[in-house]
């Protein structure tokens, strides 16, 4: 669990739709100077496509093409190779054959192989507002898809058998899912979520290695106590079912070479019986892998399956010698603020 015991302020570059409390955490107390004008060597880079994140699942449910069928595929003859000449005849030879007898061949050879696909999605909705979603597409094992849901996109991976089966927030209560593969096959699956409206979620989105993380600190809660929730201390759905708080669900997988990855905290808002506030923030680990580099990542929120509202963050991470610290985001979300039931 981090130790946090000092706070610096720091001049790094943060852009964002509307205005973002940046302040950066440390173990160790750092002079604020030496981050001034951190700069992204290679500013025109994007690693997030925002217009791409930028769906709806009504624009995807009209929009959607079905996927073409797989082209024949016909197969190149066999070159055909010259038998050699005759052999001089002897007196008591028997005349000499260069023809194979015609090979057995069974009915399963026979048969031409079934070169189409099927691909089907069905998403089902389950507790704490959830949707179980799978997929089948027995031709496309071990390949990366992208899973749309009202603006959230992430990247899984089919199994060996060309399935997956996963479980997602909705957010919203007519929750539509596209399924597409690199190739630009893929399927749509859609259900009715009607306990969303008892809900409240948060979501930060983002691509690649960059170190985004999502947090939760219910009711005044302190770093590393029981109502911090992050990635370190997920919970699970059942602490909502239930009424004692929020759970966090990351989406993606991490394997996949700069896959979209996101976090999704859900807070059941209508069933808890204590009152306070949650602060939310997003943060991000300076280290190796983002020191020195602009990333870039959005956020989404609901309340109660309504209106989901989005903003578009950039910052610049400091150079690697600040490894180490960690950058804090406030204020990227509406204020979460829960009366007792």
């Amino acid at each position: 669990m981090r130790n946090r015991k000092s706070l610096v302020t720091t001049a790094g570059t943060l852009v964002c739709a509307v205005g973002i409390g940046f302040i950066m955490q440390s173990t160790n107390s750092v002079p604020a100077a030496q981050y001034q004008g951190a700069t992204l060597a290679n500013a025109d880079a994007s690693v997030l496509d925002v217009e791409e994140i930028i769906l709806t699942s009504a624009e995807i449910a009209d929009d959607f093409i079905e996927p073409e069928s797989t082209e024949t595929v016909t197969l190149a003859a066999a070159e055909v190779v010259a038998a050699p000449a005759a052999l001089p005849a002897t007196p008591d030879a028997e005349p000499v054959s260069f023809s194979e007898p015609a090979p057995q061949v069974s009915a399963e050879a026979e048969a031409i192989p079934d070169l189409t696909c099927e691909i089907s999605a069905n998403a089902r909705a389950v507790a704490a507002a959830m949707v179980n979603l799978t997929l089948s597409a027995s031709c496309l094992p071990d390949e990366r898809v992208t899973v749309h849901h009202a603006g959230m996109l992430f990247n899984e991976t089919t199994n060996e058998a060309g399935m997956f089966d996963i479980t997602v927030p909705a957010l919203n209560a007519e929750a539509t899912f596209v399924v597409a593969f690199t190739n630009g096959e893929g399927a749509v699956a859609q259900t009715t979520v009607e306990e969303l409206t008892d809900f409240d979620r948060v979501a930060v989105q983002w691509k690649g290695d960059t170190g985004f993380e999502l947090h939760a600190r219910e009711y005044g809660a302190d770093y590393g106590s029981d109502g911090h929730v992050w990635s370190g201390a997920t919970r699970d759905m059942s602490y909502a079912v239930t009424g004692e708080g929020g759970f966090i669900t990351r989406l993606g997988n991490g394997d996949v070479p700069d896959g979209l990855l996101a976090e999704v905290y859900t807070f059941p808002a209508s069933a808890v019986e204590n009152a306070g506030d949650i602060a939310l923030s997003v943060e991000a680990e300076v280290a190796e892998n983002n020191c020195g580099l602009e990333i870039e990542a959005q956020t989404l929120q609901t309340f109660s399956g309504k209106d989901i509202t989005s903003r578009d963050l950039t910052l610049s991470v400091p150079d690697c010698d600040a490894a180490g610290n960690f950058l804090v985001l406030n204020n990227l979300f509406e204020d979460m603020k829960v009366a007792s039931n």
